[in-house]
């Protein structure tokens, strides 16, 4: 774990003993003696790497309740567990009114401890991402809802916030998968187009034949097909924000009409008899060098010129090495939540393999490779054995791939009818593997004469039973069954739970 916590109390001895638990169950910790000291140290730099506050609540001149109300107000603001030797419920409902997300009593228990803390951070990195989607989805992100950290987009951030208070075309440039899309959403979440349609068109996978009907819209019967009228891309961003991903792939045709569309600010959808207005705002994005495209003539220099009137270059994410921790979380996060999963964080090393990888993908791999690891975890903390491929390729990393398992030595299973006087040694039982043991079931009676099914499937159920000591939800699933077909074969067949 590479999260931080910031101890606030006033007795010495308290904040030496809470040190000591919380760094035993792997976080980082820091201390304030007081809650000036507290709130300095959440407004200076040091704050950003804060990631949850152990608030004492009886403080001799700012108490507990003081410090809440003045924390920022942001997205970055920690979550906090307020204690106290003097616990009521009225207290707690205070505290938690203030915006505390959880309260204990001292002495706290190390083990009601470490549950309160995951709990916190669990909680936290849920309404972030839920704070995320909603003002992604109400096209309302701002730079602040980034995962944003590395100095070197310093400079995108600013351009940004720039571009963002005017209409000015914008032009954002970077490797696949480096987040240009994230970057358009914020420059409109923090431009007075906020709250208005973000529309995306991926020029890069769009029919040729389709290029104009689906910008520009068509009437209905302006070609065979056109059932119903639709309105093109432009006009569904009528008032708000038309992003245009890969730029570098609009064929030559189009692209004179999307110049026409852009300098006149109106449209023409196939069939119609008169051009439609709209009022938007261009930002396009590639991955390509579209100096080179300009130079080779598969990109008009005129339209180029036109969209790249504001340029943004991101980073690629092995530039961002300080923005690896915080992504990786999010990502453990928004998939744990999605998987079902009780992922709780991610062990050190795992996390410094994850920063010395190169990421060619960038933060699309990293997303990507989050997930694989989420289910692939069999337990809460990830480790390296949950990146093979990743350690693979860093140096002084190896991840301990699981031993495939040993073939178990078969005897070929008799697989025909027996042969009146027949004397070959033919075998009568299926071989399971049961570690370095072997478990038989006849399939054969003595006379040679195959058992009916029933015997079989009973012997089956029987025998997972005891190998499962009766676990049912367990043993259905092995067996490839539902917990009710289970129960009704058990009934049938006259089994007992602990047979």
């Amino acid at each position: 774990m590479s999260q931080c916590v910031l101890i606030c109390d006033d007795d010495p001895v308290q904040r030496r003993l809470l040190t000591e638990t919380i760094k035993r169950f792997g976080y980082k910790t820091k201390a304030a003696a007081s809650g000036d000291e507290a709130l300095s140290i959440l407004e200076s730099s040091a704050g950003e790497n804060i990631s949850i506050l152990l608030l004492d609540l009886v403080m001799p001149q700012m108490d507990g309740m003081e410090v809440l109300k003045r924390l920022p107000q942001s997205n970055n603001r920690p979550p906090v567990i307020v204690q106290t030797a003097h616990g009521s419920m009225e207290t707690a409902i205070k505290a938690m009114q203030a915006g505390a997300s959880d309260f204990v009593i001292k002495p706290v228990s190390p083990e009601r401890l470490e549950v309160s803390l995951k709990n916190a951070l669990k909680i936290d990195l849920l309404e972030v991402e839920i704070k995320r989607i909603k003002r992604k989805t109400t096209g309302t992100m701002t730079f602040d809802d980034l995962i944003i950290k590395s100095p070197n987009m310093d400079r995108v951030v600013d351009l940004g916030e720039r571009a963002a208070g005017s209409n000015i075309p914008v032009l954002i440039e970077g490797e696949s998968g480096v987040g240009k899309e994230m970057i358009a959403r914020a420059i409109q979440g923090c431009s007075e187009r906020a709250g208005k349609p973000f529309i995306t068109v991926n020029c890069g996978a769009i029919p040729e034949n389709l290029v104009e009907s689906i910008l520009f819209g068509h009437e209905k019967g302006a070609f065979t097909g056109a059932v119903a009228k639709r309105d093109g891309k432009f006009v569904e961003a009528n008032g708000g924000t038309l992003f245009l991903d890969e730029i570098g792939e609009l064929p030559l045709e189009a692209q004179v009409k999307l110049l026409r569309a852009i300098q006149e600010g109106e449209v023409d959808p196939v069939g119609a008899k008169r051009p439609v207005k709209v009022d938007i705002r261009i930002i396009s994005a590639t991955n390509q060098d579209m100096i080179k495209l300009v130079q080779d003539g598969k990109f008009r220099e005129d339209l180029y010129y036109r969209l790249n009137v504001f340029p943004v270059m991101i980073p690629p994410l092995r530039d961002r090495v300080e923005d690896t921790p915080d992504l990786v979380r999010h990502f453990i996060s928004k998939f744990s939540l999605e998987e079902g999963k009780k992922i709780d964080s991610i062990s050190e090393q795992a996390m410094e393999l994850l920063r010395r990888y190169p990421w060619p993908g960038n933060v699309r791999q990293m997303e990507n490779a989050i997930f694989r690891a989420v289910v692939l975890a069999d337990r809460p903390v990830l480790g390296i054995n949950e990146f093979p491929q990743i350690a693979a390729h860093v140096e002084g990393f190896e991840a301990e791939v699981p031993p495939a398992p040993v073939p178990v030595e078969k005897r070929p299973v008799y697989d025909g009818p027996a042969m009146i006087g027949e004397t070959s040694n033919k075998p009568n039982t299926i071989e399971l593997s049961a570690e370095k043991s072997q478990i038989g079931i006849p399939i054969l009676t003595d006379n040679g004469d195959m058992r009916p099914l029933d015997e079989v499937e009973a012997d089956m159920i029987r025998l997972a039973l005891g190998r499962y000591h009766g676990r049912m939800t367990e043993i259905a699933k092995k067996l490839g069954i539902g917990r009710s077909t289970l129960y009704r074969k058990m009934r049938e067949f006259g089994l007992e739970a602990n047979a």
